[in-house]
């Protein structure tokens, strides 16, 4: 019994977690944000309604400054505020904050913006049980060791979601007649718009390097100009 303690204590951290991260992202949210209300955008938001068979897409701002888009767990869709105000000030363009709301609703409908809290909620019971596990075998060292291991697996898991809805978005983009364009010049700019200095190491990244992305853009572009789009 003693030795299942630590996969125990685990298990009930991660449930424990999980309802109180999904409790507190949906106050804060509430708390902080307003409906998006822009002509050009909700004239883009419209046509991709269409081609999802929906009446509308809501857009909400969440009123903090860091440049972002986030899909929250209960589907809604939400852009910051400091991302808005770069559009208004003409620093991004309305197709390319289309693409962000489309790459958002691509993680809703894959079921990424759900996952990710279940996700994340794990992989901190992972790192509980390792470093109680590590700790023993590794003094000193081997807290460190599963800190490590499991931010591999975290950022792995989350390039992997990136690049399905970068695909979800492009398709839904193409379909609406908006295209690319803007989603490939938007991945260009994301560095200075978020004030990034230098990229993490590939595999540790959470997201894809941005050449990365668009080659992969592209290459579905090519795919679909000679099958059916999906």
């Amino acid at each position: 019994m003693l030795r299942l303690t630590p996969i125990l204590i685990a298990i009930a951290y991660a449930v424990c977690a999980y309802y109180f991260s999904v409790w507190r992202t949906h106050k804060e949210l509430d708390a902080k944000s307003t409906t998006m209300k822009d002509p050009d955008l909700e004239g883009l938001c419209l046509d991709m309604a269409a081609v999802l068979d929906v009446p509308r897409i809501k857009v909400n701002i969440y009123e903090i400054d860091p440049v972002n888009g986030l899909a929250a767990p209960d589907g809604r869709i939400f852009i910051t505020r400091g991302f808005f105000e770069k559009y208004r000030a003409g620093q991004v363009s309305a197709a390319e904050l289309a693409s962000v709301i489309a790459h958002e609703l691509g993680h809703v409908a894959l079921g990424h913006s759900r996952r990710r809290v279940i996700d994340f909620s794990g992989q901190n019971a992972l790192r509980v049980a390792l470093s109680m596990v590590l700790g023993r075998i590794i003094p000193g060292i081997g807290v460190y060791i599963a800190s490590m291991l499991t931010s591999l697996l975290a950022a792995r898991i989350s390039r992997t979601d990136e690049y399905a809805a970068d695909e979800y978005a492009s398709a839904l983009l193409t379909k609406a007649g908006i295209g690319t364009d803007g989603q490939k010049s938007l991945f260009l700019k994301l560095d200075n718009l978020t004030g990034a200095g230098g990229r993490p190491l590939a595999w540790t990244a959470s997201h894809p390097a941005t050449q990365e992305r668009i080659a992969a853009i592209e290459a579905n572009e090519a795919k679909w100009n000679t099958t059916k789009l999906p």
